[in-house]
């Protein structure tokens, strides 16, 4: 595990164990241009948790600016990943 993983790991591998969550600036993550023209800071100030080469992001350890932000852009967050995403259909019936 790296020091980027998510503290929250745990409880993420049950929501999405296809996914790795890990901590970053903005400005690492390399957003698209049309959310951070919607992103009012310096971005290596905020951070974000994600998964990067999936696009979702963990909204609770995610800075508010940047989940708005990001709620234009083609990026998901895990809820929807999971519930109407992607994700969905790697869900097994319960």
């Amino acid at each position: 595990m790296s020091y980027r993983s998510c503290p929250d790991w745990p409880e993420l591998m049950e929501i999405a164990p296809d996914l790795q969550f890990k901590h970053y600036t903005v400005a690492e993550v390399k957003l698209p241009a049309d959310a951070l023209a919607n992103l009012d800071v310096t971005t290596d100030e905020v951070e974000i948790c994600c998964d990067v080469d999936r696009h979702v992001y963990f909204a609770r350890h995610t800075d508010q600016r940047v989940v708005d932000a990001l709620r234009r852009s083609h990026w998901f967050d895990l809820t929807e990943w999971t519930t109407s995403g992607p994700g969905a259909a790697l869900r097994l019936p319960t």
